[in-house]
């Protein structure tokens, strides 16, 4: 949720970033209206707190005037008590509405996107940061996608899935499995070695963590939804991870703040059919490690730079091909400043995939979640947050399968091994 100060006092830029997602003068109206509802709000507290100040004061000088005997004037003061009594409920009232009013507007509004990102509508126009360095892959015509290698081998049935669930639930095997389970491992190891603390979270959370990470309201509709308990199934661990930290005051010499955390997630992902959602490019439950950060404002695209760095480590132990891409505005999360796409390509069916989104959302989910931390000068300010896929294992699995298929079956990267305890599936 963007600052209600810096939306006072820099409206202006506020609105010439919002226009990178598309926002049109009929859109930005709303940041007039948010400052007339926070003006209204701001003229209601004034007009309580002159009430409260008043009911106080006679209430203090009743007392004194029954001690002098001053009967009449008592008795006119308890009146004029009780009436502000019906004056500050009615004001109250005002103000929790306003509030709400003010709230729910603040939510309709995205991040303001950092000053490089560029300028688009859609994926189309993402902007390529970091170009692969050598040729792509080239197996040839014989090449195999991996949903077809799963079943040559015998290690991903996407039916048995439908089966037991529906589609988009995948069910791994044998050295699929395996695999599956040591791409968790080394992501996880490379993680601490970098110096995140592991974090185990549940894999369901309430309304209010999902609104601090910005899932709800902007993703209602791609959460699966446990009515009964009134619980969301996690599409990603930034959101139990991240919600460790909601209304905590931290200390500045506490930054950088490094979590990281391996679950199952979970998205409906409604809307998403044919030929580039085939086997595992887009499925409803698949397993990732998160990385996340906490950070002071001063460092916060420092560290942005660190993490994609470190995204790109992962991929090169793998021997996977990537590009990294900066994302317009048009294709920005809700809740996101910058970010950038990591993208492997699928040697099988000659496409980029992507594998990781990395992001800086400034203040705009610590600002949901009330995550402040003291400064030198003892005041409290809003702290950045950062997270990032280290790495989402579906589509990374289905890279692996078919850019490391051989006519004696599919090599496993050198790093990988001593996780596998085999090198070749066959």
């Amino acid at each position: 949720m963007l600052e209600l100060h810096r939306l006072r006092t820099d409206k202006d830029a506020i609105a010439t970033a919002l226009a990178k997602r598309g926002w049109g003068s009929d859109r930005l109206v709303i940041l007039d209206e948010i400052i007339t509802i926070d003006d209204q709000r701001k003229a209601l507290q004034t007009e309580n707190d002159a009430y409260l100040a008043e009911r106080n004061s006679l209430s203090k000088e009743i007392g004194q005037l029954f001690k002098s005997g001053k009967q009449e004037e008592a008795a006119a003061a308890k009146a004029k008590v009780e009436t502000l009594k019906t004056k500050i409920s009615e004001t109250e009232a005002k103000l929790s509405e306003s509030q709400s009013q003010l709230e729910a507007k603040l939510l309709d509004v995205p991040n303001a996107p950092h000053s490089s990102v560029p300028n688009g509508q859609s994926d189309e126009d993402n902007e390529v940061a970091k170009p692969w360095r050598e040729d792509l892959p080239d197996l040839g015509a014989e090449a195999l996608p991996h949903w077809e290698l799963a079943t040559k081998y015998n290690i991903l049935d996407m039916k048995l899935g439908v089966k037991i669930t529906g589609a988009g639930f995948p069910v791994f095997r044998g050295k699929g499995s395996r695999l599956q389970r040591a791409l968790i491992n080394f992501f996880l190891d490379e993680a601490s070695a970098a110096g995140y603390e592991e974090i185990v979270p549940p894999l369901l959370v309430n309304e209010s963590s999902a609104r601090a990470t910005g899932q709800l309201p902007d993703k209602d509709g791609q959460m699966y939804y446990v009515e009964r308990d009134d619980l969301y199934l996690i599409p990603t661990a930034e959101v139990p991870v991240t919600n460790i930290y909601r209304d905590v005051i931290v200390k500045e010499t506490d930054f950088p703040i490094k979590l990281t955390g391996y679950t199952q997630c979970f998205r409906r992902e409604a809307g998403s059919y044919g030929a580039d959602v085939k086997g595992l490019n887009r499925v409803h439950q698949f397993d990732k490690v998160e990385i996340v950060q906490f950070q002071h404002p001063d460092k916060s695209y420092e560290t942005l730079d660190a993490m994609v760095a470190h995204v790109e480590g992962l991929l090169d132990k793998l021997e996977l091909p990537y590009r990294i891409l900066r994302l317009c505005g048009g294709d920005l999360s809700a809740t996101s400043a910058l970010t950038y796409d990591l993208e492997v390509y699928s040697a099988g069916q000659k496409r980029w995939l992507e594998v990781s989104s990395v992001s800086n959302f400034e203040t705009y989910q610590a600002n949901r979640l009330k995550l402040r931390f003291k400064d030198k000068d003892g005041k409290k300010r809003l702290a950045h947050t950062l997270n990032g896929s280290a790495l989402a294992l579906a589509r990374i699995i289905a890279a692996l399968l078919e850019n490391n298929q051989t006519a004696d079956g599919i090599k496993i990267p050198e790093v990988l091994q001593k996780y596998t305890g085999f090198a070749m599936i066959d």
